[in-house]
């Protein structure tokens, strides 16, 4: 018999399945919002193609000599790709690196020529997904990896099948199917579930090191922009346009969480005109064991004051913990006061400005503790405060512009007229600048002179406009100032209880100095008119799996396996001394029961068996309760034969025949009555039996009463009784 290499059925499906992988591994990659357009619509277009023609049993493919030319000129477009295309991208390495993957993939689908070129194409659907996976860390990506890995299971099993039958050296082929069985698909799916499920316990299991060794290559955050040691002005107007997650905090303790917390990220006290920027080199290395940083001591350097809770009758220390998204900036946002910190990094720079950073580059921020203390001097302590200030405060935060306007020191002048300290010329600046002025994200060209510009033309702008010409006004004023970037509230989530924090939540505001009592926060931004109403329970949800997802498979390492560790040891010995305890208190109970049974039979041993008697013919009769309405029911109709003949004769017949079969005369299923009754061999009892029987069938047949009337006497002639 002739071997049948491949089955056209087969073959078909294999094609199918492979070009459904390489779908499914694009996806993958074009979820992550990191692909440019053009590459994103090449490869498109190139997967629909090919999908044309496995609908339409078309085959084109490039020549091998084709191919290699083609090769051969993408190897010098990668090297332009990577030094001038993707350069100005945030990871231009990751960036070539994926269009390298793309034509790949679209060369090598045009051009199959070896059974090879398949196993070449299913590792390029893989590096699909591992750069998909250094691209982002949003849950689109489990449930495209899901779908994927589906597909490379259903791959590999057809190509299994496909392999085992090219090799066969008889194949008998009665019937060619059209299509492969559906269990092939269900057996896929079951197989890739328990491959999931499996990889989720060795997830969980095997020890975690809290290191992302691809995390160098990923893209930085657009986000990034708004808090490093140099900002242009209007890059917070920029990120509040951006609905991306950046935080998740819950706060921790009985205190709860105190109202709009300013999160504070950089602080800037330079300005230029256009940008703020701090001095290079400033920062304060700091390293601690078990990531633990007591921030007590910086203080004095910081030229602040951390009050305890207990002065002033304000005992708040608030305890939170941040779960950050990668921004690409190690950039701790922290409380006002930043008084503990508790992370996993074990080295940290601060700056003379109270920012902190995580000094360990290879190292990615992820999640930390911290406690703050969140009581701010009280308006007559701050109108108290002298007005002689440090020379290095002066020397930082008193700086202006080179080509400062004129009218912005005589507008604040103006603003202030009256005003006899600074802590009143600060509220004055504050509230003016919030009612006399209009807030709005349309981001204007930028003109020659922004702050004059806001402040005497256009009267509208975002937070950092409003915070930057309150700092530079308080300076032309000989007050001490600076401007913070950070976040500002953020949306609470009923479902987990921390509150969701997005880059539309990104906020500038005001520091000034006060001698005794530090660094004083003053924000002259109006609301915004166009603010986000609280979101959908749906989107609450999402919010949930995605916090979820981002603490408990992002950021999983051993501190989180410790962690769990000890919550299912002690989740699991509660479960056992409950199960303990009820096992006891039951048996305790039934103890008592039996006791109290047994003292009741010692003082009335009559009346207790009357009563267990009585209670085991009640538990009979109900247990038989079918039964004996049926026998009533019966005696019933015997008693009665006229009322119902038909009935009655039955029940009379039934009985004869019990006896009968009881005497040796069994009736047969298939015999009639006369037939049944002739094969009685005694006479006088057939002699009774056909009597019995004449008037049975009448009784029986015709409703006679008469003859139902005379069965009971028949029957008692037969049975002798």
């Amino acid at each position: 018999m002739t071997a049948i290499a491949k089955s056209a059925v087969l073959e078909r499906h294999f094609q199918v399945a492979v070009f459904v992988l390489l779908s499914t591994g694009f996806a993958t990659l074009a979820t992550t919002g990191r692909l440019d357009g053009l590459s994103l619509f090449l490869a498109g277009s190139g997967l629909l193609l090919r999908g044309f023609q496995l609908a339409r049993n078309y085959e084109f493919r490039i020549s091998e000599r084709g191919t290699s030319w083609i090769t051969l000129g993408y190897v010098l477009f990668y090297a332009a790709d990577y030094f001038f295309i993707s350069a100005r991208t945030p990871a231009p390495f990751v960036a070539a690196t994926v269009h390298l993957v793309l034509f790949a993939m679209m060369v090598k689908l045009f051009s199959i020529q070896r059974e090879r070129d398949y196993a070449y194409l299913a590792v390029l659907a893989f590096l699909e997904v591992l750069a998909a996976s250094v691209l982002t860390v949003d849950t689109v990506f489990l449930a495209a990896f899901i779908v994927f890995l589906v597909a490379g299971v259903n791959t590999l099993a057809v190509f299994e099948i496909r392999s085992s039958a090219a090799k066969a050296e008889v194949c008998a082929v009665l019937a060619q199917p059209r299509r492969l069985p559906r269990s092939l698909l269900v057996y896929g799916l079951a197989l890739g579930a328990g491959i999931l499920l499996l990889a989720c316990g060795l997830f969980f299991v095997i020890p975690r090191m809290a290191i992302g060794y691809l995390a160098a290559f990923a893209p930085q955050n657009q986000v990034v922009t708004g808090f490093t040691n140099e900002v242009n002005l209007g890059s917070i107007g920029e990120i509040k346009q951006l609905n991306t997650v950046v935080m998740y905090v819950q706060f921790l303790g009985a205190g709860g969480a105190p109202p709009m917390v300013r999160w504070r990220g950089v602080t800037l006290g330079l300005f230029d005109g256009h940008r703020w920027f701090n001095p290079m080199q400033d920062g304060t290395l700091l390293s601690q064991s078990y990531g633990h940083f007591d921030f007590t001591p910086l203080y004095p350097r910081w030229n602040d004051v951390l009050v305890p809770p207990h002065h002033r009758g304000l005992p708040y220390a608030a305890h939170y913990r941040v779960f950050l998204e990668p921004l690409g900036d190690n950039v701790f946002f922290l409380a006002p006061k930043p008084q503990l910190l508790l992370g996993t990094t074990m080295d940290i720079s601060a700056d003379m400005s109270g920012a902190i950073r995580g000094a360990d580059r290879d190292r990615q921020i992820s999640s930390y503790e911290a406690i703050s203390i969140l009581n701010p001097p009280t308006p007559p302590e701050l109108r108290s405060a002298p007005a002689v200030y440090p020379p290095e405060i002066q020397l930082r935060y008193l700086q202006l512009p080179w080509r400062l306007d004129p009218r912005i020191r005589a507008l604040a002048e103006q603003m202030t007229q009256g005003a006899t300290n600074p802590y009143d010329r600060a509220i004055i600046l504050q509230a003016r600048l919030r009612t006399q002025y209009g807030y709005t994200l349309q981001l204007p060209p930028a003109p020659a002179d922004p702050l004059a510009y806001f402040l005497f033309e256009r009267k509208r702008g975002h937070c950092e406009y409003f915070a930057s010409a309150m700092a530079i006004m308080l300076r032309t004023l000989g007050i001490p100032s600076r401007l913070v970037n950070g976040f500002l509230g953020g949306e609470f989530n009923r479902v987990t209880g921390s509150y969701v924090i997005r880059a539309r939540d990104a906020h500038s505001w005001v520091e000034a100095y006060f001698p005794g009592e530090g660094w004083v926060t003053f924000d002259p931004t109006p609301p915004d008119p166009n603010a986000v109403t609280a979101p959908s329970r749906f989107l609450l949800y999402l919010d949930a799996g995605r916090e979820f997802w981002r603490e408990w498979i992002i950021n999983y390492d051993f501190s989180h396996q410790r962690r769990l560790t000890s919550s299912t040891w002690i989740w699991g010995r509660g479960v056992v001394d409950r199960l303990r305890s009820s096992f006891r208190k039951n048996y305790a109970a039934l103890l008592a029961a039996v006791r109290r049974s047994h003292e009741r039979m010692s003082r009335f041993p009559q009346r207790t068996l009357v009563a267990l008697f009585c209670g085991i013919l009640l538990l009979a009769l109900a247990l038989n309760s079918r039964r004996v309405y049926r026998a009533l029911l019966a005696e019933r109709l015997a008693s009665r034969p006229e009322v119902a003949p038909r009935s009655c004769a039955s029940l009379w017949y039934e009985r004869a025949l019990r006896f009968l079969a009881r005497r040796g005369w069994p009736k047969q299923p298939g015999q009639t009555p006369t037939e049944f009754v002739a094969a009685i061999s005694d006479p006088a009892l057939r002699r009774s039996v056909t009597e019995f029987t004449v008037h049975y069938e009448r009784a029986r047949f015709a409703a006679s009463p008469e003859d139902a009337q005379q069965l009971p006497e028949l029957y008692r002639r037969i049975t002798g009784r």
